[in-house]
Formats: C-alpha cells, sequence, structure tokens
C-alpha cells in the first residue's frame, strides 16, 4: 500500500485532501515543514502533497529542495498545492523537482485523477 503524506497548517484543506486522495493509501499528515521532514524520513511516503507557506522555520520550496537533496527520496512524488499562482512561483516549483502544482482553491476531484495516475491505478 502506498503512503501520502499531506501538508498543510490549514486543518480544512488536509481535510479535503484526504477526501481527494481516497481510502486506498496510508495517509499521513503535518502541518509543517520540520514536520514533514521528519514524516518523509519516517515513513518514506510514495507521494507528497504540500503547501508552500507554512508557519515555521522552512517554506515549502525548502521542504521540497530537502526531500530531493536526499537520493533515498529522490524517487518521492510531490505535488505543492498553494494559494500562489504567479508564473514565477511555478516556475521555481518545476526547478526545485516538483511533479505537479495545483492552486488553491483546487478540485478534489482532479487531485484525485492526478494521484491515481501516478500511483498507476485506474
Amino acid at each position: 500500500m502506498h503512503a501520502v503524506l499531506i501538508v498543510d497548517d490549514h486543518p480544512e484543506i488536509r481535510h479535503l485532501l484526504r477526501i481527494a486522495v481516497g481510502k486506498e493509501v496510508t495517509l499521513l499528515e503535518a502541518e509543517d515543514g520540520p514536520g514533514a521532514l521528519a514524516q518523509v524520513e519516517r515513513h518514506h511516503p510514495s507521494v507528497v502533497f504540500l503547501d508552500v507557506m507554512m508557519p515555521g522555520p522552512m517554506d515549502g520550496f525548502q521542504v521540497l529542495q530537502a526531500i530531493r537533496a536526499d537520493p533515498a527520496n529522490r524517487q518521492t512524488i510531490v505535488a505543492l498545492i498553494t494559494a500562489r499562482s504567479q508564473v514565477a512561483d511555478h516556475d521555481k516549483a518545476l526547478a526545485c523537482g516538483a511533479n505537479a502544482y495545483f492552486t488553491k482553491p483546487f478540485s478534489p476531484f482532479k487531485v484525485g485523477k492526478w494521484l491515481q495516475e501516478h500511483l498507476g491505478r485506474p
């Protein structure tokens, strides 16, 4: 079973992502960058849904860079989900190694479909 990590400081966003992800995966959650990296190190999730703007010492771009810097996690699929819709942010996400960039408000159906495609499920 695949593990999916949802990282967002807003409980309502995590709830929407839980709905989008479904029940066929092991769900993990974190509220900030250090919590996200602890979950990644402990569980090596297949997919990480990562907010860009979070409280604390790390933003989503920094978390993404840390994930990509660790050879054990380079194959982890990372989708940024953020309110930042500027082209520069989208380009930065791709340059840092993001596999996808969803802007809030997002469609849970679209996110769920994207996840199914990336996990190889119909």
